[in-house]
C-alpha cells in the first residue's frame, strides 16, 4: 500500500513538472530582462549626479565638479568646472552625454582649458563629440582625445565615480 501511495505521487509530481516547461521559460525570459533592465538602471544612476572633474594642469590636489543630470526628453546633460584657487586658469565642460557601458561615456559638446602656462595663457577650446574611458581598475572616465590640439602637450581630463 505504501509502495502504491508512493508511486502515485511520483507520476502526479511528473505530471506536474511537465506541465511546468513553458511557464518556467517564461518566467526564465522575464528575469532576464529584469536582470538587463536592472544592469541598465545601475548604470545610469552610477552616471547621473555629481562627480568631481580634474586636469592635471591645475590640480589633483583639488578638484572641481560636473553635474550630469537627464533632461525630460532623457538626454543627460553634463556641465562641470574646475577652476584654480592660484589663478584664473580653469577646466570647463557643457555637452550631453550618452552612456556606451559602465566605463565608456561619449561626451558631445564643449571643453575649454585656460592654463597660463599652456598655449600663451590663451583658452583652448574643443568642440566635438569625445570618449571619457574608465580603462582597467580605474576610478574615473578620462578623456581619450588627450592630444590637446592648441598646443603640443597632453591634457588628463577626468571625471571621477561618484563615492
Amino acid at each position: 500500500m505504501l509502495m502504491l501511495l508512493l508511486t502515485l505521487g511520483a507520476e502526479a509530481q511528473n505530471q506536474t513538472r511537465k506541465s511546468r516547461p513553458a511557464t518556467r521559460k517564461a518566467t526564465v525570459t522575464r528575469k532576464a530582462t529584469v536582470t538587463r533592465k536592472a544592469k541598465t538602471q545601475t548604470v545610469e544612476q552610477q552616471v547621473l549626479g555629481k562627480h568631481m572633474l580634474s586636469l592635471q594642469w591645475i590640480s589633483w590636489d583639488y578638484f572641481g565638479n560636473c553635474e550630469i543630470t537627464k533632461l525630460e526628453d532623457g538626454t543627460m546633460k553634463c556641465v562641470g568646472e574646475q577652476a584654480s584657487r592660484e589663478n584664473d586658469d580653469y577646466l570647463r565642460i557643457n555637452g550631453t552625454i550618452t552612456i556606451v557601458d559602465a566605463r565608456h561615456l561619449v561626451f558631445n559638446g564643449t571643453i575649454a582649458i585656460r592654463v597660463n602656462y599652456n598655449n600663451g595663457g590663451e583658452e583652448c577650446l574643443r568642440e566635438g563629440t569625445f570618449d571619457f574611458v574608465a580603462s582597467g581598475k580605474r576610478k574615473y572616465w578620462r578623456l581619450q582625445q588627450m592630444d590637446n590640439p592648441c598646443e603640443g602637450i597632453v591634457d588628463y581630463v577626468d571625471i571621477y565615480f561618484k563615492r
